[in-house]
């Protein structure tokens, strides 16, 4: 977990589950703090969804757990077959993410010979720390994925730029490169866990309208033309260095590269509304997309020698520029509040793929 405001509000959950536990008399008020800051999600959409598999798988656990203690006591065996019955069922229900809180909960009942009063407050207990922890969530610095999602792509963007401007003239020390790319691919994969949480929040709170579902469309596009460029990054590591080159080959692949990286820049700086809305120059560098394959086919096809990993990343990065061409469209049909001409949203969001 990264030092920011998840971590502040930990405490505070953990501090007000602790302080509502003794206010209502309620013992031992560890286990409101430990369902407190098992409680703590990273949206306020999973905070309500855990809130609600809390309270369902709670309540069968401790009713499992009160009926076992009846008649088995807390005997060692049964609280073990106790706990694997709940994490079957909670997997069954697909709620695995609530087992290990709800196996506190049966364990405790358990402990105490399946006292039904001793239950009641167990199950308090673990509903007070979850309470807690969701409203210090949503009234504490709530959470805002696509803010973080915004900034964070700004700074991986930086870092994909440097690297792809300097990888082809291998400018950069080799203990740099490889600890640079590492820190991207670390940062592209908290890029999709970001999306992923704003994902959740659009499609599935009600309320959310055409221009949300195409905005989101547009973030998704923006996550993979990322995953691109690295794609690009990891040929020319592979293959580029691999084979004879002259100088002039090396010039030509610096050049384009740097014209990609230059309209990734440009189509994201027209999203924040910084540029000027420019049609003709998503087709413009199309077109110099085109022709450099053109070249690198005709190059190939009259001498194939030595050209067959240069014509890796050569798609590599045709690939990343018809991305970014992409990107530049849906950026346009967003600005402009258009729904896909050519595609419908539904099949559009299907057929980008996450890494």
């Amino acid at each position: 977990m990264v030092f920011g405001a998840r971590v502040w509000k930990t405490g505070i959950a953990v501090a007000l589950a602790l302080y509502i536990s003794a206010w209502l008399n309620f013992s031992p008020p560890v286990i409101a703090a430990v369902a407190a800051i098992f409680a703590m999600q990273p949206s306020i959409y999973r905070s309500w969804r855990y809130f609600l598999e809390q309270l369902q798988t709670n309540i069968l656990g401790a009713a499992l757990a009160l009926l076992a203690g009846m008649f088995f006591s807390n005997n060692v065996i049964a609280i073990g077959i106790v706990c694997i019955i709940v994490i079957i069922i909670s997997l069954r229900v697909g709620m695995e993410e609530t087992i290990g809180l709800t196996l506190v909960t049966v364990v405790a009942v358990m402990e105490a010979s399946g006292e039904w009063q001793f239950a009641i407050n167990r199950l308090l207990l673990s509903l007070i720390g979850i309470g807690c922890a969701f409203v210090v969530n949503v009234l504490f610095f709530p959470p805002k994925p696509k803010e973080q999602f915004a900034s964070q792509i700004r700074t991986i963007f930086a870092k994909m730029s440097l690297l792809l401007r300097t990888v082809i003239s291998n400018e950069m020390k080799e203990a740099v490169f490889r600890e640079e790319k590492e820190g991207l691919r670390s940062g592209l994969k908290s890029l999709s866990d970001k999306y992923r949480l704003m994902e959740e929040e659009i499609k599935k709170i009600k309320g959310s309208g055409l221009n949300r579902i195409r905005e989101l469309v547009v973030y998704k596009q923006k996550l993979l033309v990322m995953y691109k460029g690295l794609e690009v990054l990891e040929a020319v590591d592979e293959h580029y260095f691999q084979t004879s080159r002259t100088q002039a080959i090396d010039v030509y692949f610096d050049d384009h590269l740097e014209k990609l990286i230059k309209f990734h820049e440009h189509v994201l700086l027209k999203f924040d509304d910084k540029l000027k809305d420019d049609c003709s120059e998503g087709m413009e560098m199309e077109a110099e997309n085109e022709r450099f394959m053109t070249v690198l086919i005709d190059r190939y096809n009259k001498q194939p020698v030595g050209m067959l990993r240069l014509s890796v990343v050569a798609a590599a990065m045709y690939d990343y520029g018809h991305q970014i061409a992409r990107l530049d469209k849906l950026v346009e049909h967003d600005h402009r509040g258009e729904s896909q001409e050519r595609e419908p949203l539904d099949l559009l969001l299907k057929s980008i793929r996450l890494k």
